[in-house]
């Protein structure tokens, strides 16, 4: 993936602000469907700007989705979010902070990928297979779950 700039520019709406970095985004928002709708596609914009491939953006996609759900499980709704994408030579950064640094993402024991009975708890394992090694951090003013999703996942088109 070419790591150039992306025409993502700075915007203020009710509900969040967009800060577009040379190679992604930082996003300031409050949780709610149309938000998570517009972190998704600002996520797809900028890494289809950067020569990502399809299967990287589906999977970037995915996990900041799943990280989304389990804030808003954590914290509620309309909790204060921050998400980061950012494009690196070593594959792509998805980052989101949430305000509760002492409720960190916990697996669901016995649910396999592949249980089509599930009705959660395929989040984490999912996360394991994209971006191995993720981790949490707790900050001053809460936590940051941060994931590298491998180059190997999709190149340029």
């Amino acid at each position: 993936m070419c790591l150039t700039p992306h025409p993502i520019t700075s915007a203020a709406s009710l509900g969040h602000y967009l800060t577009p970095t040379p190679t992604g985004f930082t996003l300031h928002m409050s949780a709610s469907p149309r938000n998570l709708h517009a972190a998704r596609g600002l996520t797809a914009q900028a890494l289809r700007g950067t020569g990502a491939g399809p299967d990287m953006v589906d999977a970037a996609q995915l996990v900041l989705s799943e990280l989304y759900g389990n804030a808003v499980r954590a914290c509620g709704d309309y909790v204060p979010l921050v998400a980061e994408v950012e494009a690196v030579p070593t594959g792509v950064w998805v980052r989101l902070h949430d305000p509760d640094g002492s409720r960190h993402p916990r697996r669901v024991p016995g649910v396999r990928l592949d249980d089509a009975q599930a009705e959660s708890g395929r989040g984490l394992p999912l996360m394991d297979l994209l971006a191995p090694g993720w981790d949490v951090v707790t900050t001053p003013v809460g936590k940051q779950v941060r994931c590298l999703l491998s180059p190997d996942l999709g190149g340029a088109n």
